[in-house]
């Protein structure tokens, strides 16, 4: 008999054959495909004895049924896929940080450690070796872990292209994580950071990732196009990039190329956020929104200083240049901003970790945490639950409310108000707040002496007023401070004089009569932020409900301020006789 023919006849073309051969040996041909060229793709098999060879034409015939075979073609060794794959599959497909993440675990980690491999001959105690290997050698569990994922990934798209059958990354046991546990920072941690934030500059940067939680490349992202102060919104819609840089000298000046001195960034500077549920809409508290208005202000002199050197390109928080803010220099003013606070170590990405737990002692519901902090819906439970620390006073407030509920006693109410007495207080004097009421103002202290200071100083100016000093504890003070004041000074400032003037004119241009002084002087200090300026004159006009329009100026230089007041009193004429010109009127 004949190879591939039967009694019956020729057998139908495709058809498995099986024959002896010349050499003594038995031999199988399997069609499987079809080649690239066309050709029908048909495997060799050969064995000693017919039975054998039959049982593996079989074999191989079940698995080109179920779709198993591997394709014919190159013989790819697990570092040619690995190469292949980063280069010219993953990199036009992923964003700059992947596959910067994915450079670095194939060609630091695991080509130097499995890369001669024939990829069909690669096993998962392969793998589980490697991951051994590399956290005895030093590597963090993170680091191996990381390894995994990346030749994991890699090898799932060389079985959907039929070069490997199974992929062994998804039978090895990856290296175990254990997540560490954040502590986020408390609520007086928060305060003295953003207390040392004031001395510097883009403060609200740091206020932003405290109050609001968003990432670093989410805020170092932020255009002033995102900003909607009359909505009092930000808008989450693009995220930093990390520069890269190659040299601009041709490699002379015999540095690395993030310090050369003619370094070109390869990088685009931003990129889009990457999922639905990161591009948001977040509210903001009005207390942020009128910093960021100062921050604008301060903006706008920085480039007036700058001339021509100033390079516009819109970004909220930028160097003095204009230039937006490189991610690693901004993680170096994090450290330091923790240092002069004196606050403990930690990662910028903690203060994202305390902005989730402060809305948990809120209350804020689960929809409005996810939308705020970007999580997408199926994965925000998981996220929360890493996120959101059960902070000490959520714990004991949950303690006190499962007693009331299982013995019948009243939920503990928090002791409201000031305390008449701190000495009889149970409460550690590192929480008390010493709050110096000047008239019906209250202005909160971290120290007792400043307080006194304050006290005293405003005696003296005023002296038909009640000055005095309050002793709270700082739970009350945090949810109970009249006038919604919270924040608490850790310095007493030097004193100074504000000088103010005021107007206010009719639609005609006439000044109208509103029995109030048109300039006076009034003592202050640098604390009171709210409501006046260390600079040297200001003005602005504004129409009120009654639709006149006000003009008013304040500063610590009189003759700056009268000058300031003429260009207000100017504009505000020319705004009162001409609304539409200052979008003071709707037309639709």
């Amino acid at each position: 008999m004949t190879r591939g023919a039967t009694a019956k006849g020729r057998q139908p073309n495709g058809a498995s054959s099986i024959f002896h051969g010349k050499d003594g040996r038995w031999h199988g041909y399997v069609t499987v495909g079809t080649k690239d060229d066309g050709a029908p793709d048909r495997r060799h098999i050969s064995r000693k004895t017919r039975p054998d060879v039959t049982k593996a034409v079989r074999e191989l015939e079940r698995l080109r049924d179920k779709g198993a075979v591997r394709k014919a073609g190159q013989s790819w060794t697990l570092e040619t896929w690995l190469v292949h794959w980063v280069e010219n599959i993953a990199a036009p497909n992923v964003s700059e940080n992947t596959i910067d993440g994915y450079r670095v675990a194939v060609y630091h980690h695991l080509i130097p450690g499995l890369g001669a491999h024939r990829l069909e001959k690669l096993e998962p105690e392969h793998l589980e070796r490697f991951y051994k290997k590399m956290q005895d050698n030093g590597s963090a569990a993170g680091t191996a872990h990381q390894s995994h994922r990346t030749v994991r990934t890699a090898l799932n798209e060389a079985v959907r292209r039929a070069h490997l059958v199974v992929n062994p990354a998804t039978i090895a046991k990856g290296p175990r994580v254990e997540e560490e546990e954040v502590e986020p920072y408390s609520i007086e941690e928060v305060q003295r950071l953003l207390a040392e934030a004031h001395k510097h500059r883009n403060t609200a940067r740091w206020v932003i990732a405290l109050a609001l939680g968003l990432r670093q490349g989410e805020v170092l992202g932020m255009q002033w196009s995102d900003v909607d102060f009359e909505l009092d919104v930000i808008r989450v819609r693009r995220g930093r990039l990390r520069p890269r840089y190659q040299h601009g000298c041709g490699d002379r000046c015999g540095r690395k190329p993030g310090f050369c001195p003619q370094k070109i960034n390869t990088r685009r500077e931003t990129k889009s956020v990457k999922s639905r549920a990161g591009q948001r809409p977040i509210g903001v508290p009005g207390e942020l929104m009128e910093l960021l208005r100062q921050h604008k202000e301060e903006q706008d002199r920085e480039r007036k200083r700058a001339r021509d050197l100033w390079t516009e390109k819109g970004y909220v928080f930028t160097s003095p240049t204009g230039e937006p803010l490189n991610p690693n220099t901004d993680f170096h003013k994090w450290k330091d901003l923790l240092k002069a606070a004196e606050v403990r170590d930690g990662r910028l990405h903690d203060a994202r970790h305390t902005a989730a737990t402060v809305l948990l002692i809120l209350g804020v519901s689960d929809a409005v945490v996810d939308g705020i902090m970007g999580w997408e819906p199926g994965k925000s439970a998981r996220m929360r639950r890493r996120y959101q620390h059960l902070t000490s006073r959520v714990l004991k407030d949950t303690a006190d409310k499962i007693g009331g509920l299982l013995w019948g006693t009243d939920f503990p109410q928090p002791s409201l108000g000031r305390m008449s007495d701190a000495s009889q207080s149970s409460v550690p004097a590192e929480l008390m707040v010493h709050v110096a009421r000047l008239g019906a103002r209250r202005v909160p202290f971290l120290h007792r002496d400043h307080a006194n200071e304050v006290v005293a100083q405003w005696s003296e100016d005023w002296p038909d007023h009640t000055a005095e000093v309050e002793e709270w504890d700082r739970w009350s003070w945090e949810h109970e401070a009249p006038g919604g004041m919270r924040s608490i000074r850790d310095g007493m400032p030097e004193r100074t004089v504000v000088f103010h003037a005021r107007a206010a004119f009719l639609l005609s241009g006439e000044p109208q009569a509103t029995g109030l002084p048109t300039e006076w002087v009034v003592p202050a200090w640098d604390f009171e932020t709210d409501a006046y300026t260390d600079r040297p004159a200001a003005w602005r006009t504004n129409r009120s409900t009654a639709q006149d329009v006000v003009a008013q100026a304040r500063g610590i230089d009189k003759e700056a301020v009268k000058v300031a007041f003429a260009e207000a009193c100017a504009q505000a004429v020319d705004r009162a006789q001409n609304p539409g010109k200052y979008g003071d009127v709707d037309d639709w």
